[in-house]
Parts: structure tokens; sequence; C-alpha cells
């Protein structure tokens, strides 16, 4: 990959300047109350700041300057409005979340906000042009149901995002190794000639894993600072734009990898453990009754504390989860033999999931403990 070095730079300007960023976002929060109070249904037990998500911003906008002094990524974001475009969804999509953080909006407000920042992403460009789905064929999108499509896809991975930012370290640390993947990716598929060389999904990406890199120093447990809805759906807006402009334009004919019969199943695969996580709430609070946006402690990762692994280890637990799933979309692409292997590991990685999470392993653990407690008891 010729131009992986440039990346490598815009990474660590990333980095570098949301690490830094932390400090002042830090005290200007604390400062106008701008604050995650703890309750019930929080795992933190301190007032911690937000103003992660404003680090991470700045960060985002100092790295894409600095990628236009870099004369490969400068042709690559003058190409197009395309990058314009991502940079001012974001901007729209962290104030929605702002607001949010501040004082809860409403779930139809915070819904137009979020599909504001889509329909600025499909004006400029930064959307998918085509489908190409497993027996249904190759499907290029009219201008009728894209904007539909683009809408929902933002939707559903900043909403995803969003679920998964419940422990410290959690979700940054997941759309670092996914953008991470996805860059290489992108820039894997350049070099192979699937991919127009200024293709801005790899910068995106790269963008993106440089300030979740920067964010995780200080949102590490113990958090000093937390990245709010602002930073978890500007995270997640940033990933659906970068999936949508590499996903969404492989050419029909190509069949490298597995993921050529659906190239859309990419980001569903690297960013497996918060979609997963999801659709469980989603089918959770609908069977119950409950709306969508209504918060409860049943994500992953309350209930992988509730199986007796602390903070620490359950967030590093979830995070080399994004990573094996990663490497499933990584391997194939340098090594074509691994494609057969594909479907019988995400066979066994569903088979796994389903066995760990499933109710009965649960209620057997549950009863088990309440049979130590009663034990205890006894004795004494």
């Amino acid at each position: 990959m010729h131009n992986i070095l440039a990346y490598v730079v815009v990474i660590a300007v990333g980095t570098v300047v949301t690490l830094v960023a932390n400090v002042p976002a830090r005290k200007i929060s604390l400062r106008i109350g701008y604050t995650a109070l703890p309750d019930e249904r929080k795992v933190h037990q301190v007032t911690t700041p937000y103003g992660g998500g404003a680090a991470m911003l700045v960060g985002f906008c100092v790295a894409l300057l600095v990628s236009m002094a870099i004369p490969t990524l400068r042709n690559i974001i003058l190409s197009s409005h395309e990058m314009m475009g991502v940079l001012l969804a974001a901007g729209v999509i962290f104030v929605v979340g702002v607001l949010d953080d501040f004082r809860e909006m409403s779930a139809p407000a915070k819904v137009a906000g979020q599909f504001l920042a889509a329909s600025i992403l499909y004006f400029s460009g930064a959307t998918m042009y085509q489908l190409k789905l497993p027996f249904a064929g190759f499907i290029v999108l009219g201008p009728s149901i894209l904007p539909i499509i683009t809408a929902l896809w933002v939707f559903a991975l900043s909403n995803a995002v969003n679920l998964i930012d419940g422990l410290d370290g959690l979700a940054g640390g997941i759309v670092a190794i996914a953008s991470g993947t996805l860059c290489l990716y992108g820039l894997r598929l350049e070099d192979l000639g699937l991919l127009p060389s200024n293709n801005v999904g790899p910068l995106i990406a790269a963008l993106t894993c440089g300030i979740c890199l920067g964010f995780l120093r200080d949102n590490f447990h113990p958090a000093k600072l937390f990245m709010g809805d602002a930073g978890a759906l500007m995270l997640g807006l940033l990933m659906s734009a970068s999936t949508m402009v590499i996903g969404g334009r492989t050419p029909p004919a190509s069949g490298v990898t597995f993921f050529f019969f659906a190239p859309l199943l990419i980001p569903v695969f690297i960013l497996g453990v918060p979609l997963m996580d999801a659709v469980w709430a989603f089918v959770r609070r609908t069977v119950s009754g409950q709306g969508f946006h209504t918060p409860d402690k049943n994500h992953i990762h309350h209930r992988l504390m509730r199986l007796g692994h602390g903070h620490k280890r359950t967030v590093v637990i979830l995070w080399l989860w994004t990573a094996l799933l990663c490497g499933f979309v990584l391997l194939p692409l340098f090594d074509r033999q691994a494609n057969v292997f594909i479907p019988l590991g995400v066979a066994l990685l569903l088979i796994g999931l389903l066995t760990w999470f499933s109710p009965l392993v649960n209620r057997l653990y549950y009863r088990s403990e309440e049979a130590n407690r009663i034990r205890e008891s006894t004795r004494r």
C-alpha cells in the first residue's frame, strides 16, 4: 500500500491533537456544568465531565487540515465535495448530541437531527451508489431510494455506537479498531484496483481512528472524560460515511473475498459488537413495550459484568471480539485461501455468542450464585 505513510501521519496527528484537547475540554465542561451525573442506570459512581466529543471534533478538524498539506491526500479531498459534507454532517450531529447531553431530547427530535446530518452526506455525495446482495445481484440505487437508505444507515450506526457507550473506553476502543480495519481494507482495495484512488473512505476512517486513540487515554477506566451523545453520534456518523463510500462502491465484477458477495456486510462485521447489541436492545425493548430510546442495564457489557467480569476486563473482552471480527474481514484480502474458513468462523462465533448470552446460561449462573450465598449464610 504505497501511500499508507500519509494515513499513518493523519492517525498520529488526530491522536496527539485529541489527546491535548482533552485537557481544556475537561476543564471547560466542569466549569459550565456539562457533566454526567451518576444514577441507578449508570455504571460510573462520580460526576464526570463530558467534552470528549468536542476534543475529538477538534482533533478531526486539525488532522483534516494537516491532510491538506499532504499532496496525495489533498488531491483526494479536493476531488469532490464529499469530505466537506462529512465535516458539516459531523458538526450537525455533534450539536444534536450536545443538546441531548444537556437536556434529553425527545426521540423524534433526536432522529430528525440524525436525518438532517444524513441529508448533508447525501447531497455532498458521501453515500453509497449501489448494493450487491447475495442471490439478488447488483442493484444500482436511484435518487428516489438513496436518501432513505443513507438516512437509515446513519441512524443505525450512530445509535449502535451510542448504545454501546456504557463503559469507560468501550465505544472509543471498538470504533478505533473498526475504523483502523476499514482504513486498511479500503487501501488494500485501491492496491487491487477495485476502488478508485480518490475514494475518501480510507481517509475518513483514518481520521476516526486517530481521534478515538487520542480520546482513550482519558476515557479508560477510571474515566476522567466522557464522549457523551455528542461524541458517540459523531463517531457513528463518521463510520457510516466511511462504510458507505467503501462498501457501497465496489465494482460488480469483484470476487477477491467472501465479502464481495455483499460488500455492505463489512460494517456488520467490523462493528459487529455494537450492531448486535443495538438489535438485541430493539427486540428486547419492543417485546417489553418500551421505547427504543428507553435506557436499561441489559446491554452486552452489562451482561458480561453480571457474569463476574470486572469493568476493565469486560471492555478488553469486547475489544478482542471486535478485533477478531475485523480479522475475518482483513485476512481474505491478504490470503485468498482464507475465504473458505469465513462461513465456518462466522457460524462458530454465532454459536458461541448465543451460548454465552442465552437466557438459560444466565439463569444457571444466577442460580449458582444464589446457592453460594445461601451456603455462606448457613455457615455463618
